[in-house]
């Protein structure tokens, strides 16, 4: 028995021109993409950027914030200065930045450090929460790739370093890149493979610091850049130039984008109030004004609530304090103390003035919150 099948014709001629055509960037991401959840990722699927205030619009703290060292924060919330030296900066929000954005962080150096010792380091970090790197699977078989991308400026040019550090175990993963044209903005994205080896705890504590090398001693810089995730400090900042051994060097941020996949996405855009709502799990400030009732000398100021609970029980800071008793000026407390701390709250005690007992009154002061990693 013969069985005959017809197929409509086909026009070999046209279809052979049809592997000409492009498939646009997104078109040649998604072909590239390895498993669904990359192509999930790159449909814009759910939030993209793991890092908060990568566009550096939020600055609570000030525009401009000088004598910053060690550890400590200025200016664009969430990012800030670790370093081993003589290092001091200040840090500053900026007009200048690449297309596409409007803001962007500058350091720039105010006491110097030549990196002639060997340990000294200098590194602009922004830290996430053990919560929010739950994704990237690591310590697992099923670990991902993660990919970095950023705009960067400055009028020092050559080889710098980008870096992960997961510090349940200190395991860090740097990546080389180069400012190529001094005082010009330079896209740069580099890829980070998976780490497998330490899982990260579903807690409010340090999950992943993302690191952008600024200085680098030789116990960093001197030996060929590693290339595998461990502990070692050799390695970490092969060739890395020495932005802070001038007051006259700059170093601009801005665009930063940490995702999973291999696949670097556009910068994913959050409105200011989301952004601000973001970093204020970590940092916020305010000023509480209401009635006093006095008991005895004692005084209890309304009760101030967050704007959004905070990441811990925050250290609170509590100033410009201002006590005005029924009928009389403004009185500054003798004694102040802020109460029960908790991530949505605290209270505040005075002590006025013992002329002022059982006066009940008005009053203000501010306050600061933080409950930064």
């Amino acid at each position: 028995m013969t069985v005959n099948v017809s197929k409509p014709a086909i026009n070999v001629r046209e279809k052979l021109a049809e592997l000409d055509k492009p498939t646009g960037i997104a078109g040649e991401a998604m072909l590239r993409a390895e498993t669904p959840q990359e192509q999930f990722n790159l449909i814009g699927a759910g939030r993209r950027n793991l890092l908060i205030n990568g566009a550096m619009q939020v600055a609570q703290r000030g525009t401009s914030v000088t004598g910053i060292s060690d550890d400590e924060f200025g200016a664009c919330d969430r990012w800030h200065i670790i370093e081993f030296g003589s290092t001091v900066v200040t840090l500053s929000q900026e007009t200048d930045a690449p297309s596409g954005f409007n803001k962007s962080l500058k350091v720039t150096p105010t006491t110097v450090d030549s990196g002639a010792n060997a340990s000294n380091y200098c590194i602009l970090a922004q830290t996430i929460e053990d919560h929010n790197v739950i994704q990237f699977g690591s310590g697992s078989s099923g670990a991902q790739w993660h990919t970095l991308s950023f705009w960067v400026k400055s009028n020092v040019t050559g080889k710098y370093t980008a870096e992960l550090e997961y510090t349940d175990a200190i395991l860090t993963f740097p990546v080389g890149y180069t400012i190529d044209v001094a005082n010009t903005w330079e896209k740069k994205t580099v890829h980070i493979p998976p780490q497998t080896a330490t899982s990260v705890t579903a807690n409010n504590g340090v999950g992943v610091n993302v690191f952008f090398w600024l200085m680098a001693g030789s116990n960093y810089s001197g030996s060929p850049q590693k290339t595998t995730w461990s502990s070692s400090s050799t390695g970490r900042a092969t060739g890395q130039v020495n932005v802070v051994a001038s007051t006259s060097n700059n170093f601009y941020l801005t665009g930063v984008q940490l995702e999973v996949g291999k696949v670097a996405t556009p910068f994913e855009h959050r409105s200011y109030g989301e952004e601000l709502a973001l970093c204020q799990r970590y940092y916020q400030y305010g000023q509480t004004r209401g009635g006093i009732p006095m008991y005895d000398s004692y005084g209890f100021y309304p009760p101030t609530h967050f704007n959004t609970s905070m990441r811990a029980n925050p250290t609170v800071s509590v100033t410009s304090v201002e006590f005005r008793p029924t009928g009389s000026s403004n009185e500054t407390p003798a004694y102040i103390a802020s109460q029960n701390q908790f991530t949505d709250g605290f209270g505040v005690i005075v002590q006025a003035s013992s002329s002022y007992q059982d006066q009940n009154g008005y009053g203000t002061y501010s306050w600061t919150a933080d409950a930064e990693l």
